[in-house]
């Protein structure tokens, strides 16, 4: 059906939500809000927000590694500014400590001080029943199948 033919008999609703419903750039906007605000609220014993968790988890996991802020914009697909402003407030609240790269004195190197370490259990936790709701919910196949899917139409988007 043709948006057109939607929008003249849909008399209770505004004329967009036909499209709305039909539209994937909607569609997935609407869910990264949604998934924003529940890692807001299940972060926020931490006061952590979604990036600095991942950060946090980032570090955890690559210990005893330490790693640079452009390796984590670029596995995150953020910019290095963002991810510099994370690294900021992470690093005021006691959690991580930079410290110049030995081998290159114009980088520096981030490693998880042990309040951080502390936390980034919580956070791998926290974020781990999360997914595990998700597969419960939709169930392991299909949720690997709709990530393939996104990443499909995000890949498409980003070659325009």
């Amino acid at each position: 059906m043709r948006i057109v033919e939607v929008l003249n008999y849909i008399p209770d609703t505004m004329r967009i939500d036909a499209f709305l419903r039909e539209s994937p750039m909607f569609a997935v906007n609407r869910a990264a809000r949604r998934f924003e605000s529940l890692a807001s609220r299940t972060l926020a014993g931490d006061n952590l927000g979604f990036l600095e968790a991942l950060v946090v988890a980032a570090l955890f996991f690559e210990a005893p590694r330490q790693v640079k802020p452009s390796q984590l914009a670029e596995t995150f697909a953020t910019t290095r500014g963002n991810l510099s402003h994370c690294i900021s407030s992470l690093e005021a609240k006691g959690l991580l400590l930079r410290k110049i790269d030995p081998e290159d004195a114009r980088a520096y190197l981030l490693a998880l001080k042990p309040q951080g370490k502390r936390c980034a259990l919580r956070v791998i936790a926290a974020l781990d029943r999360m997914q595990n709701e998700f597969e419960s919910e939709i169930g392991k196949t299909a949720l690997a199948e709709m990530i393939k899917s996104i990443r499909r139409l995000e890949t498409r988007a980003g070659a325009r």
